[in-house]
C-alpha cells in the first residue's frame, strides 16, 4: 500500500469490497439458506462478480504487483469448488440414439402467452412447432397452463401429466410432463403459501421404472426487472430476496425428501430461479450430474438477469445416467429459453 499512487489504493480498496463480496458467495451454496438468508442473494450476482475480480487480477498483472493475488486466489478457489459459468468445449447433439438413450427438455413457457407479454398471436404455435422439431422423448413445462390445442400439438406424446390441481383459477401455476414412454404413477408436491409446486411422474423405460421430477421454485419476483430494481428502496428489495430465498430453501428441502424415498433412478429438470452458486441448488442436485456440466458450452443461458445470461433452469441426473449431450437454445419465445439433454441409462436390466 506505501508504494501505491493515491489512484491505486482507490482501486485497491474497490478490489478488496469485490474480494470479499466472492469470498461471502463461496459459503452460500454450502451454508444452509435459513441460517444466511441475508446473504443468499449474492449466489445471483457471482459471475459479475467473477468478472469484476478477473479484471482487477488483469490490471494488478499489468502494473506487476503481487496484489493480483488478492483477487486470483479467490478465482482459483470459486473454480475449484463451484465450477465456471462458461464452457468452452462439449457436445450438443447425438448422431444416432441407442436403445437406452432418453432425450428430455425442460422449459418454462409462460403460459406459453396467454397473458401477452410477447408480442404476437402464435406465440403458442411456434413453442410446438419448436418442441416438435427437436422431438425429445419427454418434455417437461413449467408456467403451462392447460388448454386442449397443445394437446393436439402435441399429440406425439401420448403420455402426459398436467397438473389439474393447481390451476390458475387457484392461483396456482402449472407444471406438466408430456412423454413418448408409459407413465404408470404421477404425484405433485406442494409447497405451502407458494403458487408454485413440483410434479413428479414415474415411466416405464424399456424394463425400468425412472421418475422424472418437474420442479419450479419460488419465484416471488426473485429474478426482478431493472425498472423494480431502480424503483424499490434497497430494504424493501432485500426484504423480498429474503422471503423468497427461504421459500426456495424450504421447497428445495420438500424435494430432497421426496427424492430420498423413491427407490426409482430419478431426473430432475425445472426452474430454480436460482443459480448454480446457491445453496437450493445443492440441495436439490446432491450427487446427481449437471448436463450443462458433463456436456454444456457457451454460457448455458436459459435467463437473462439485467441483459447478463444466466443459468436457472437445470437437467439434473442419477450417476446411472450418462450424460451424452445438452443443448440450449436461442429461441425468444418465453422470457426463459429451452434445455435439452441426451442421456443414456446404464443399466444392468
Amino acid at each position: 500500500m506505501k508504494n501505491l499512487s493515491l489512484f491505486n489504493k482507490i482501486i485497491f480498496l474497490l478490489n478488496t469490497l469485490f474480494a470479499l463480496v466472492l469470498a461471502i458467495s463461496l459459503l452460500v451454496p454450502y451454508v444452509p439458506t435459513n441460517y444466511i438468508s441475508f446473504l443468499s442473494f449474492l449466489s445471483l450476482v457471482v459471475p459479475i462478480s467473477v468478472l469484476v475480480n478477473a479484471v482487477f487480477v488483469a490490471y494488478w498483472l499489468l502494473k506487476r504487483k503481487r496484489i493480483f493475488l488478492l483477487s486470483g486466489s479467490l478465482l482459483v478457489l470459486w473454480y475449484l469448488f463451484l465450477g465456471s459459468f462458461y464452457k468452452f468445449s462439449g457436445q450438443e447433439k447425438v448422431d444416432v440414439k441407442g436403445e437406452k438413450d432418453l432425450s428430455i427438455m425442460t422449459f418454462n413457457a409462460r403460459g406459453f402467452n396467454l397473458f401477452k407479454q410477447m408480442d404476437g398471436n402464435n406465440v403458442d404455435t411456434l413453442i410446438y412447432n419448436f418442441v416438435t422439431e427437436k422431438d425429445p422423448d419427454i418434455v417437461c413445462f413449467q408456467e403451462s397452463l392447460y388448454a386442449l390445442k397443445r394437446n393436439k400439438a402435441l399429440s406425439q406424446y401420448k403420455y402426459k401429466f398436467i397438473d389439474f390441481i393447481y390451476g390458475v383459477h387457484r392461483g396456482k401455476v402449472i407444471q406438466s410432463i408430456y412423454s413418448k414412454h408409459p407413465i404408470i404413477k404421477i404425484d405433485s408436491i406442494s409447497f405451502p403459501g407458494s403458487a408454485n409446486n413440483a410434479i413428479f411422474a414415474d415411466i416405464l423405460f424399456h424394463k425400468d421404472t425412472v421418475r422424472i421430477y418437474n420442479v419450479h421454485l419460488q419465484s416471488f419476483r426473485i429474478i426482478p426487472g431493472l425498472n423494480t430494481i431502480k424503483n424499490e428502496e434497497s430494504s424493501k428489495l432485500f426484504a423480498r430476496l429474503k422471503k423468497a430465498m427461504l421459500k426456495q430453501y424450504e421447497q428445495a428441502n420438500l424435494i430432497k425428501e421426496s427424492m430420498e424415498k423413491t427407490p426409482y433412478k430419478k431426473i430432475l429438470v425445472g426452474d430454480f430461479n436460482n443459480t448454480q452458486y446457491s445453496n437450493v441448488y445443492q440441495v436439490i442436485k446432491g450427487e446427481m450430474n449437471d448436463s450443462y456440466f458433463e456436456q454444456g458450452k457457451g454460457f448455458g443461458r436459459t435467463y437473462d438477469l439485467l441483459k447478463f445470461p444466466i443459468r436457472i433452469d437445470y437437467i439434473l441426473s442419477d450417476p446411472e445416467f450418462e450424460v451424452l449431450s445438452h443443448q440450449n437454445f436461442n429461441e425468444r419465445l418465453s422470457d426463459h429459453f429451452p434445455v435439452m439433454a441426451t442421456l443414456r441409462l446404464n443399466s444392468e436390466q
